[in-house]
């Protein structure tokens, strides 16, 4: 293909993409959308420059706003979490794990963190599944245990799994808590003493539920016992994609050591800019628009669960934060259905249940979906909103409509929400195409 064409096909999809967002509902619990003013930033000059190293101290000249910058952005995130130490250098929540990695273990140290099906990020699989933990850091993954009914860590199964590590004379270095499905605290507080106990450090990855914890609505993992807090950018906190750092002051120099020159060189500085406009807009509309995440995510749940869904945790409200998981074998598989409500422009992911694989199933066809309240809250829907979300999907998934006359259903609904909300300038429509040739 001629390269003016191949030029013209790229610009050309990236309208269509745009065209199609505007027409469809974003479900996917680890996205968001940015508000103008972080597009604006991402669209800066700051995206064509270095910054290796840390404010002040950079191996590149031409940093005097950019360091400017970035320590503003500490500072927000240090307001926003009330942390002592604070890197935002990290380009990826994978990132910031791996900085964490590096700081504080060794490789073939044993780590705790939840399994894959159970939750768990790929970032703390084992090394046979391909996780960074294992593959990258060369950690030896070991398994917190789930309650299945209760979706959390289950306090004394846990412990009992630290006691014969610590008696076989391999005690765990680290234990992460966080997850990718992540509808209620984890108990930090409950089990935090027993791993410093034994010389562990405590890391919890709240790259999900970022924006709930800076909201004030979630847990409070730095006063619950964490030595370090690690985040992405995107999901509930509403910036571009970017990873940070949360630590104390004791821990300083060895995390931005492990951040650079370990795990970054240039960190992507217009994103950088991107996040400090989000912290902003976090510490303006936080409260109001986290609170309705979670609003809108238990709405949703039970919409669905009476629409015949089999929503996990109904005896505990489904969910505490924007996540719902749904057992969807009655209806047939994760996978399928994935793609069949994507053909109806409603945007879901498949998810592994916690006992599918011991039943057999693959992580392409799973047990479950998983839904997600953020992007849909961004874009000013509540909570009557979610008793439509959830018809849409049911006349798809379990009375077998068409998928196009449910698409032009949606697409209908859909033009009354086209601002982004909890920002300083809302009259922006969210997925509006940008011309700047």
């Amino acid at each position: 293909m001629p390269a003016r064409e191949s030029y013209n096909q790229t610009l050309n999809l990236l309208q269509e993409h745009h065209r199609w967002f505007q027409k469809n509902i974003p479900l996917i619990a680890s996205e968001n959308v940015s508000s103008p003013a972080v597009r604006e930033a991402l669209a800066s000059d700051f995206g064509h420059r270095y910054a290796e190293g840390w404010p002040g101290e950079r191996v590149y000249a031409g940093c005097t706003y950019i360091d400017q910058v970035e320590l503003l952005c500490i500072d927000l995130m240090k307001k926003l979490y009330n942390a002592e130490f604070v890197d935002v250098r990290p380009i990826s929540g994978v990132v910031a794990n791996l900085v964490t990695y590096t700081a504080f273990t060794e490789p073939g140290d044993i780590m705790m963190a939840l399994s894959i099906p159970c939750g768990g990020h790929i970032t703390t699989g084992k090394r046979r599944l391909g996780g960074t933990a294992g593959a990258v850091s060369g950690l030896d993954v070991r398994y917190l245990a789930l309650d299945y009914k209760e979706l959390n860590i289950d306090i004394d199964k846990t412990k009992g799994r630290v006691r014969k590590l610590v008696d076989a004379g391999t005690p765990p270095k680290l234990v992460m808590f966080g997850a990718s499905v992540f509808p209620f605290p984890h108990p930090v507080k409950e089990l935090a003493e027993t791993f410093h106990d034994i010389g562990a450090i405590v890391g919890y990855d709240a790259a999900h539920v970022a924006g709930l914890i800076a909201g004030g609505i979630f847990q409070d993992p730095l006063r619950e016992g964490a030595d370090f807090v690690n985040l992405s950018t995107h999901k509930t906190l509403f910036g571009p994609q970017h990873g940070t750092v949360l630590s104390w002051s004791k821990y300083a120099d060895r995390i931005k050591r492990a951040t650079f020159p370990g795990m970054v060189s240039n960190h992507h500085l217009h994103a950088l800019a991107g996040v400090t406009i989000a912290c902003t807009e976090m510490l303006e509309f936080g409260g109001d628009y986290t609170r309705q995440v979670v609003k809108n995510a238990r709405a949703l749940a039970q919409a669905l669960h009476e629409r015949g869904f089999k929503v996990l945790a109904e005896h505990k409200g489904f969910t505490e934060s924007h996540v719902i998981l749904i057992d969807v074998t009655q209806q047939g598989d994760g996978g399928t259905i994935e793609e069949t409500l994507e053909r109806a422009n409603i945007i879901i992911n498949r998810n592994l249940l916690p006992w599918d694989i011991k039943e057999g199933r693959h992580f392409m066809h799973p047990g479950g979906i998983r839904l997600g309240t953020s992007e849909v809250t961004r874009i000013g829907m509540k909570e009557s909103e979610m008793i439509e979300i959830a018809e849409f999907i049911s006349r798809v998934v379990v009375d077998k409509e068409g998928v196009s006359k449910v698409k032009e259903d949606v697409a209908e609904f859909r033009k009354d929400f086209q601002r982004v909300h909890y920002c300083f300038e809302e009259a922006a429509e969210a997925y509006k195409y940008i011309r700047m040739r």
